[in-house]
């Protein structure tokens, strides 16, 4: 597989020298300085199994997420518009040969309906989803732009989304190219296993048993123009520390061709799918002291990039994880494509298993309540601050402050048109604390911003 050395991630796991204390604190002392780790570095923490060590790796992921973007999560939502695939990948619901799976692929007033629905719930960015069909399809590339414009059009009084990200199938370069033309935020794609021969025999039939043709992916969007990318790792199919160590090869591919590393790294692990009985007895099952050890080693590997975490994790352990590295999570999900909207015996069915059903609002209130600020913000991408022009501001960690700043906005916004009365009351006195914690510049600003919002002005950002 491309840009991944198996022989030398196997040599690195398998060396029995394991940290000293005096060796470990000199990683994570480098890592707080918001340097990007080594893949030896990395490895190194992930040889360590002492409680003491373990806890001093989560703590410093802690401190890591907290210096590059503050006390800010991001929220999202996934919009699945298809189910309809051409692959038969053995862990997923999607899979071509699930005969007892319902298609569908959404008509774009379909695609409107759904998107009014997250909408009214206080919604503000979409993470579209689409399976992967033949190309010879009529869902593929001019499908996915219809259903983009879709989603920016559609309207629920002043509310609007403000920010589309696509997870699809490899593209080409062309096809890339009018993707970016659509005004996508970030192009995702998971390798789902950098462990060449797992991949093959979890990807047996299909276009997606090309594992180079998926991993240069992302090099093709970033040809065509596209500078934020977002990639991952299915985590269950093979030895969870292999794919830390294979996602930071990847990571190092695209800083030494691109200059520009990833903007997200997902981490999902299998959940149950219907249809897929190896998605019940995942072949590496990965413990949840495990887990948390994995999203606080790639904080500290890579700390300039977000981590998302699905809605397939139960809600305490998201809980707990964002106290750890994730600074992106999905709130409310649906897998089915039309699972939001439409409630009938003809709904499609979904991709896998949730976790967490809270619903927005109890997200944004539990956030609330352990001192994080709920986002909707996507000013980033509206101001050009992509690529390398936001590596810029994250790696040394002043995209913090304007983080924070666009945090409040878009929750005071929440607050005045979705949240419940708890949440209201809970998130009012958030934002005054945290006013009171700002300069008086920063302060003038911001009643400036809040006097709009009070005014009905909606979708301002700094």
């Amino acid at each position: 597989m491309k840009y991944v050395n198996e022989e030398k991630i196997n040599n690195l796991l398998a060396d029995t020298v394991r940290l000293d204390p005096e060796g470990l604190d000199s990683i994570l002392a480098k890592a707080k300085s918001l340097q990007r780790l080594t893949l030896k570095e990395s490895a190194g923490l992930l040889s360590v199994t002492d409680s003491e060590g373990v806890q001093k790796i989560l703590s410093a992921a802690s401190f890591v997420k907290d210096a590059i973007y503050g006390r800010r999560v991001v929220l999202f939502a996934p919009l699945y518009i298809s189910n309809l695939c051409s692959n038969r990948c053995l862990y997923c619901a999607f899979k071509a040969d699930n005969t007892s799976l319902k298609r569908r692929a959404l008509t774009i007033p379909e695609v409107e309906a759904e998107v009014r629905w997250l909408l009214g719930r206080g919604h503000k960015r979409i993470l579209m989803v689409c399976g992967e069909s033949a190309p010879e399809s009529k869902f593929g590339i001019r499908y996915y732009q219809d259903a983009i414009q879709a989603i920016y059009a559609s309207r629920v009084g002043m509310h609007k989304i403000k920010r589309v990200n696509v997870n699809c199938a490899p593209l080409s370069i062309a096809e890339f190219k009018q993707l970016k033309s659509s005004g996508i935020g970030t192009y995702q794609i998971f390798q789902e296993t950098y462990h060449d021969k797992t991949y093959r025999l979890m990807h047996p039939w299909g276009p997606k048993s090309d594992p180079d043709n998926r991993i240069t992916a992302p090099d093709r969007a970033f040809a065509a123009g596209i500078d934020d990318i977002g990639i991952g790792a299915l985590f269950g199919l093979y030895d969870w520390r292999f794919e830390v160590l294979g996602l930071l090869s990847h990571v190092e591919h695209m800083e030494n061709e691109f200059k520009v590393g990833p903007h997200t790294i997902s981490v999902p692990r299998i959940e149950p799918a219907e249809g897929s009985p190896l998605s019940l007895h995942p072949p590496y099952q990965v413990s949840d002291d495990d887990f948390k050890k994995l999203v606080a080693v790639l904080r500290l590997s890579v700390p300039y990039t977000g981590i998302i975490l699905s809605t397939r994790e139960s809600a305490s352990l998201r809980d707990e994880l964002v106290s750890l590295g994730v600074s992106q999570i999905s709130a409310e999900s649906n897998t089915s494509p039309g699972g939001y909207s439409v409630v009938d015996t003809k709904q499609a069915g979904g991709q896998f298993s949730l976790g967490d059903h809270r619903s927005l609002d109890e997200i944004v209130g539990t956030l609330i309540e352990h001192d994080y600020m709920p986002s909707f913000c996507a000013a980033c991408y509206r101001l050009e601050r992509t690529g390398e022009a936001f590596m810029d501001l994250a790696k040394p960690g002043t995209i913090k402050g304007k983080c924070s700043m666009n945090a409040l906005i878009t929750l005071q916004e929440y607050l005045d048109d979705f949240a419940s009365a708890k949440v209201k009351t809970a998130g009012y006195k958030m934002i005054n604390r945290y006013f009171k914690q700002l300069n008086q510049e920063e302060q003038e600003r911001l009643k400036f911003f809040f006097k709009h919002v009070a005014q009905g002005v909606r979708d301002e950002y700094v």
